[in-house]
């Protein structure tokens, strides 16, 4: 088990204005589960860099996070720091006939302090959950395994602690599953008058959610996310077909779409709307056997000229923070932080002074026993090199080895010792301190 120190709780905190996280709970429109939602005390995390929470409770009790949805039923106090993960990492882990059944979660504190938790799910049960179990999905250190849940409700489902790693719910039913819905969009920016939109259908997934923020972070194209209410007002479920309509007419591709859960796949689908001219619209998406309106929504100029300007404000207020801070002085840690992002050769080309055998040997033995958990958590190892370890049967410091190994084939040039820094960040204080020597020796 990995234990953090009051020290290492205490990351960057980034601003507390909600537009900065685009992992602020979506509610279902749904009457049936939020008239049944349970009113327990709300608390609001800090949000720390790298889209992690922090949650410091002062006393015993059942606490629901205003970001996620998570609920800690806790018997003392405690710090709770978590995170949404996604589910594609780990989809060789979901076996049919279980499906996805909620965000999976990364939560890190003394599981000691903690009774249960609480996790959102993405159905809607209505009155036909007879036939449906649920079950928790718990990664650690020796693999993967399916646990038992307490009990669940329209909106959760509860689980008792018994180690913390990567969990999530899953379920398996021998009925229709109804999934509550979400329609992100997206605008490409381009210097063109035309307009090009992305449009995701997703189901009410924080985790499906991220993983969309980040397959657009990475396209090859620069893209806004454009703030319409995001909720469908009619559930979606696997295998039912829809179609995107435009008032006035736009170049809808594909025209229509067969609904699957894509919370397991790591490319997400999404309809291109195309309009030659930028003018006012309105988007509407629509069951193709009932003619129902599912979702839909009106788009305006405002709407993505006005995250132009603010976008450009906020990048002036950054910058101008940013000089500020560099005229004090730095703490430690974030010296190590600036060495990483900025270290000049004489040339004014960057140093990429990739890790030695020896190196990766010395950090191997101060890794402990949870290299598993790292491979996966951290170095975003697949399955099957964490497979090829295991069965060499080999000590715990040469499993660490190797493990390092399979990470510095898989970076190859970005392989140094300040991108392992960045990985390896909430490992253990002992590793870091190995690390920031390796970077004072070059």
């Amino acid at each position: 088990m990995i234990l953090f120190t009051a020290e290492e709780w205490e990351d960057k905190e980034l601003p507390k204005d909600p537009s900065h996280s685009e992992l602020k709970k979506i509610q279902p429109y749904c009457e049936h589960c939020n008239a049944e939602n349970k009113h327990n005390e709300q608390v609001t995390p800090r949000l720390l860099s790298r889209e992690q929470f922090l949650l410091k409770l002062d006393a015993e009790g059942t606490y629901q996070c205003t970001e996620t949805g998570l609920m800690f039923e806790v018997n003392r106090k405690v710090d709770i720091k978590y995170c949404v993960l996604s589910w594609s990492k780990y989809a060789d882990l979901v076996v049919k006939p279980w499906v996805v059944g909620g965000p999976l979660f990364d939560v890190k504190c003394d599981p000691t302090c903690l009774t249960s938790i609480q996790f959102p799910h993405s159905l809607c049960l209505g009155h036909h959950d007879a036939n449906m179990t649920f079950k928790v999905l718990h990664v650690n250190s020796s693999g993967a395994s399916l646990e038992s849940t307490v009990d669940h409700s329209t909106t959760h489902v509860r689980w008792r602690v018994s180690s913390l790693s990567p969990v999530g719910p899953v379920i398996q039913s021998e009925e229709t599953v109804y999934h509550h819905g979400a329609v992100i969009l997206y605008k490409a920016i381009d210097p063109n008058p035309s307009l090009s939109f992305r449009v995701y259908i997703a189901t009410n997934n924080e985790s499906f959610i991220k993983d969309i923020s980040k397959s657009v972070k990475h396209s090859s194209k620069k893209f806004m996310k454009i703030d319409k209410p995001p909720v469908c007002q009619k559930l979606l479920q696997n295998g039912k077909k829809y179609r995107l309509i435009s008032e006035p007419e736009a170049e809808i591709t594909p025209e229509e779409i067969e609904f699957v859960d894509g919370s397991l796949l790591k490319l997400k689908s999404y309809i291109e709307v195309y309009l030659e001219q930028p003018v006012e619209f309105k988007l509407l998406l629509v069951e193709m056997d009932s003619e129902e309106i599912v979702w839909k929504a009106k788009l305006r100029e405002c709407d993505w000229v006005q995250h132009d300007q603010n976008q450009n404000i906020s990048k002036r207020t950054t910058n101008g923070n940013r000089r500020r801070k560099m005229t004090g002085s730095l703490p430690d840690e974030d010296v190590y932080d600036k060495r990483m992002k900025q270290v000049d050769t004489s040339d004014g080309a960057k140093t990429r002074t990739l890790l030695t055998d020896a190196q990766l040997i010395t950090l191997a033995a101060k890794l402990g026993k949870e290299w598993i958990k790292i491979a996966i958590a951290n170095l975003e190892l697949e399955i099957s090199d964490i497979d090829d370890i295991r069965e060499k049967k080999e000590d715990v410091t040469m499993c660490n080895f190797r493990m390092l190994k399979k990470w510095q084939e898989k970076e190859q040039g970005n392989a140094t010792a300040e991108n392992l820094y960045k990985c390896l960040k909430n490992v253990s204080g002992e590793v870091q301190g190995v690390l920031k020597g390796f970077l004072q020796e070059r």
